[in-house]
């Protein structure tokens, strides 16, 4: 039986893929608990310094399975509230690894796997990727976190454009709107993405670890003490032996060399 979920390591960086191909890689109750013992092993492996997600053939990921919702045998509602508890378990690995995770959009990202994508660090898309908010097309609410993270990456106007009138969104849009980082030709956003994490891996990954959770945190922290978060997060990283290193190489004219513990 294939894995609807399956990993492999390249050069420290872990890739993970949707691979259930025949329903757009759309993900029931087994495919996101496996996802989540990914991320979380993930997030605990030193050996590892950057996630790529990304989807087998022609999609993404279409979000939740629909038809597994049908077959259940549960109330439509449990078997969502089911769903979405391991779900959301996923969105919180990504939103809380301490190393950058990229989701290369190679198709459709719709639904929660339109979530998925909004809650990684950056966005590679395709030309002919689609993102589509789809819930409110279903009778569904939006999950996934993503009405945390759309307004806050679109604004809340056009956050409710999205959700409203469940267009399609091609990849101009979505470079234009901000939805993503960066658009590539087809076939390249998992070269494309393991290219940017490897440039990300020159810095030392303690620093952006600190300031990804510095940052996240920042929206339900008041400005004073964020301030004081800062000056924490500040005198750690540059006790860090990748701190010292900078600060030396700095003084010493001579280019640092990062990560050296990992």
């Amino acid at each position: 039986m294939t894995e609807p979920i399956i990993s492999e390591l390249r050069d420290r960086i872990k890739i993970i893929y949707f691979n259930r191909p025949e329903s757009y890689n759309s993900f029931d109750y087994e495919s996101i608990r496996l996802l989540s013992q990914i991320l979380l092993y993930t997030a605990n492996d030193e050996n590892i310094m950057g996630v790529v997600i990304t989807g087998k053939g022609r999609a993404f990921c279409a979000g939740g399975d629909l038809k597994w919702i049908y077959n259940s045998g549960m109330k439509y509602g449990s078997a969502f509230y089911r769903l979405a508890s391991i779900y959301h378990q996923c969105i919180n690995e990504i939103r809380k690894m301490p190393k950058p995770v990229i989701s290369a959009i190679n198709g459709l990202a719709a639904g929660g796997g339109f979530s998925i994508s909004l809650a990684c660090d950056f966005r590679v898309m395709e030309k002919s990727a689609i993102l589509r908010q789809a819930y409110t097309s279903n009778g569904l609410s939006i999950d996934g976190g993503g009405t945390y993270t759309l307004p806050r990456i679109v604004g809340l106007a056009r956050a409710l454009e999205i959700a409203s009138f469940d267009m399609p969104i091609n990849a101009d849009k979505a470079l234009e709107w901000g939805l993503v980082t960066e658009v590539v030709e087809d076939g390249t956003s998992l070269d494309r993405a393991i290219s940017m994490l490897n440039e990300i891996m020159k810095r030392p990954l303690s620093s952006f670890s600190s300031i990804k959770r510095l940052m996240n945190e920042s929206f339900n922290t008041p400005f004073e003490t964020q301030l004081e978060n800062e000056r924490y997060a500040l005198s750690l990283c540059a006790d860090h032996p990748d701190g010292k290193e900078g600060i030396e190489a700095f003084i010493e004219k001579r280019k640092p060399h990062f990560n050296k513990g990992l």
